[in-house]
């Protein structure tokens, strides 16, 4: 008797087959969104850093003061990228086990990536930013590479032991924010804490100092969350689990910020009412990022949780779906090029309209815009469009290159 009559003789193994080809599909479809929402994240991590390097604003958008609709929006809505970019790097990681890699695969992927990561954070990317070597800061690269060697010995503990110590870490680090530098005796400890719960300059050496912009203590525990995501979108149901726990993280977030309950920094502090309605919906979404407090955690997580199962039904493989899939799937190649580009573009675009370049070696990430530079949110946003349409070639052909070659360097870059 042949196979084939083998299973069509048996209802058993038909079924076990279709419900296998179905599991396959499901698995396929969830990695498009998955790289979706990274690819829109990382397009809207580009208009955030065309304003830092093209602005003329000589002021924070979120400065209730002197902000408009516009500006506050075009700051807000790329709040969702670090978070995000956090979490599905721990959704990654996870869902990279159902492909055949053990736990000891993954740690060890964990730990030499994240090494990498601050490698580069440390240089390329350090120049990128200011065209200045050496210059000493913890940037999202750094937060993510330390936040990947950590995850390289929680990935030995048990999936709900990771997915609570994530989810307490989320919640519960607002708990610290008493302490402060100030309450070491220890300066090493001191500069520790900044690294860990902090953001500022810390001196390192007898001359240089080291800026911290992104800590590290709640950016693990969003990673970890994620890991554990990677396991609920492996259910069958995870479309209604995770929309729903979007819905309920999402709440939370309106309920705590709306009575003024846990989770706020001290600065901005609790919303009050403004003015005007607009500057009175403007600081009730005006949460802190650095370092991010609950309220920002929950702000942003929520909807970006509850995007996943809706991109679930987006084609991936044409028209703006094709676009974000392949900005989501070369992630790191994307960041480091389009940092480049952006700064490479505001030079231009400065001797071109006769306005001060010199100030873009060294900057901007250290200083405001000098005066007579800088541009209003039309340029900045035209400029965005052009990075983003520069940037697809680029990335494309360097995705086919990584789907064409499986040398072990290319999982990265």
């Amino acid at each position: 008797m042949s196979a084939e009559s083998i299973t069509l003789s048996s209802p058993v193994a038909a079924t076990r087959d279709v419900l296998r080809v179905s599991e396959v599909k499901i698995h396929s479809t969830r990695l498009d969104c998955v790289d979706l929402l990274r690819g829109i994240v990382m397009v809207l991590m580009a208009l955030d850093h065309t304003r830092d390097f093209f602005t003329y604003l000589q002021f924070a958008p979120e400065d209730l003061a002197r902000t408009s609709g516009p500006l506050f929006f075009t700051r807000f809505i790329t709040h969702f990228c670090a978070p995000t970019f956090f979490l599905l790097a721990g959704t990654g990681a996870y869902l990279s086990l159902s492909r055949g890699k053990s736990v000891a695969q993954v740690s060890k992927f964990f730990a030499t990536r994240g090494l990498w990561l601050i490698f580069l954070n440390l240089t390329i990317v350090a120049v990128a930013w200011t065209f200045v070597l050496p210059f000493y800061f913890g940037g999202v690269l750094w937060a993510l590479g330390w936040s990947m060697v950590a995850m390289a010995a929680l990935v030995w503990l048990p999936l709900p032991a990771i997915a609570a110590l994530g989810a307490a870490t989320i919640l519960g680090h607002n708990l610290l924010d008493g302490i402060t530098p100030h309450s070491f005796d220890n300066f090493t400890l001191a500069r520790l804490w900044v690294v860990l719960h902090g953001h500022r300059l810390i001196p390192i050496g007898s001359q240089d100092e080291f800026f911290v912009l992104f800590s590290l203590i709640p950016w693990v525990g969003v990673m970890a969350v994620g890991y554990a995501l990677g396991a609920l979108l492996r259910r069958a149901d995870w479309r209604k689990l995770v929309f729903a726990t979007g819905v309920t993280i999402t709440a939370s977030f309106v309920l705590l910020r709306f009575f003024h309950l846990y989770g706020h920094a001290a600065w901005p502090g609790p919303w009050k009412v403004q003015a005007t309605p607009l500057l009175t919906f403007i600081a009730f979404f005006d949460t802190l990022k650095y370092p991010p407090s609950l309220h920002f955690l929950l702000m942003t997580l929520g909807p970006a949780l509850m995007a996943l199962p809706w991109l679930d039904r987006v084609n991936a493989e044409r028209g703006l779906g094709r676009v974000l899939k392949v900005f989501g799937r070369v992630p790191l190649f994307y960041y480091v090029l389009h940092l480049y580009l952006i700064h490479i573009l505001a030079i231009l675009a400065a001797k071109a309209t006769h306005q001060p370049s010199h100030w873009l070696i060294g900057g901007p990430l250290m200083l405001m815009p000098q005066a007579h530079y800088g541009h209003g949110l039309p340029f900045i946003y035209a400029m965005w469009a052009t990075v983003v349409v520069l940037l697809y070639l680029p990335c494309k052909w360097f995705m086919d290159y990584k789907q064409r070659h499986d040398d072990w360097w290319l999982r990265y870059l």
